[in-house]
């Protein structure tokens, strides 16, 4: 009689918690972000013309010269959001080395006399980093004003714009949000054809 009650309370107390905790609190919180922080809630989309372009807080690829190019993507085949997840490959692993050496000097053809920042050779931790560095932005300046037809000044200005300083002044590092960067660059400086 006592291991039946024991039993019939377990699978109570499964059924609760699951529906409280499985439906009722995910659907509640839900809720509350939709309300108080509907931006962040929905994945910062951005939208240009009525349509998608793509999200503030995820990296995705840029392969035009005219662009900014975000950091390497280790997931999946590149920007795959079915595959988020860094390269997991050791410092001293020959995979890991070969690859950041081929995107060192591939770099290095674009800009030969100039330290290659290394955010620009090296994959993110979820492979959907959104984010450059000042510096690695400042180092692909001189291929968009070409391919742009602008100064590099003009560009250097535009990049100064993006540039997000710490968070409350100590948290984090600088840096350039690529995708709202080259958005801001085709409004103010299209891509001549």
């Amino acid at each position: 009689m006592n291991l039946t009650r024991n039993l019939f309370t377990a699978a109570l107390m499964t059924i609760v918690t699951t529906v409280l905790l499985g439906i009722l609190y995910p659907l509640g919180i839900t809720a509350i972000a939709q309300v108080v922080f509907p931006d962040k809630a929905n994945g910062q989309l951005i939208e240009r013309n009525g349509t998608v372009v793509g999200s503030r807080i995820i990296g995705q690829g840029f392969s035009s010269p005219g662009y900014f190019r975000s950091r390497p993507s280790a997931a999946g085949m590149g920007y795959d959001a079915a595959n988020s997840a860094g390269s997991n490959l050791g410092p001293t692993n020959k995979k890991l080395i070969d690859a950041v050496t081929a995107n060192v000097e591939a770099a290095k053809k674009e800009n030969p006399n100039v330290a290659v920042p290394i955010d620009l050779v090296t994959t993110s931790a979820s492979g959907f980093d959104p984010h450059i560095s000042p510096a690695a932005a400042d180092f692909q300046v001189p291929r968009v004003a070409r391919e742009r037809g602008m100064s590099e000044g003009d560009v250097r200005q535009l990049v100064g714009a993006h540039t997000e300083g710490r968070q409350l002044g100590f948290f984090g590092e600088p840096r350039v949000n690529v995708l709202e960067l080259n958005l801001a660059l085709d409004s103010q400086y299209p891509v001549k054809k």
